[in-house]
């Protein structure tokens, strides 16, 4: 699979051809033309258009065409699903997502309320969770001190 690099030019004044020929001649292939202008006041976003978060557990894909599960976030999710179904104090799931190394979403330490404020995800997620084979390797493994 071959890779790939990418840059970003920003290009602040008026545009000349002769930095496309230059990234040409240098190997570069052009990917994208990206465009902006300041919205006149009747065609603004009202409050909180876009301010829709994109659900823990998830991010956008490189492609940004989609979302994709974020694999240490995901992580996080199946531990925090695994200590709540043992009966676990919030106080202990979020104290056993510290200790393994995990922050939430703004880097921060994991909190009782944090864990609390997930909830709604995580009955979200719960079916998809409970239908892996690592779902049932954990069930297995807990379910022996039961």
């Amino acid at each position: 699979m071959p890779h790939f690099e990418r840059i970003r030019d920003v290009i602040s004044g008026p545009f000349s051809p002769e930095i496309m020929q230059q990234r040409a001649a240098s190997g570069w292939q052009l990917v994208s033309l990206e465009w902006r202008r300041e919205l006149p006041d009747d065609e603004r976003p009202t409050e909180g258009a876009f301010a829709e978060d994109i659900p823990y557990g998830l991010r956008i894909s490189d492609d940004c065409q989609r979302l994709e599960t974020d694999p240490n976030e995901n992580q996080a999710l199946t531990l925090m699903m695994e200590l709540l179904v043992q009966d676990f104090p919030l106080s202990s799931v979020a104290s056993d997502l510290n200790e393994k190394g995990f922050r939430t979403r703004s880097g921060k330490p994991w909190g009782a309320g944090a864990v609390f404020n997930m909830m709604p995800r995580l009955i979200e997620v719960g079916p998809r969770l409970f239908s892996t084979e690592e779902w049932e390797q954990r069930r297995a493994r807990f379910a022996r001190f039961i």
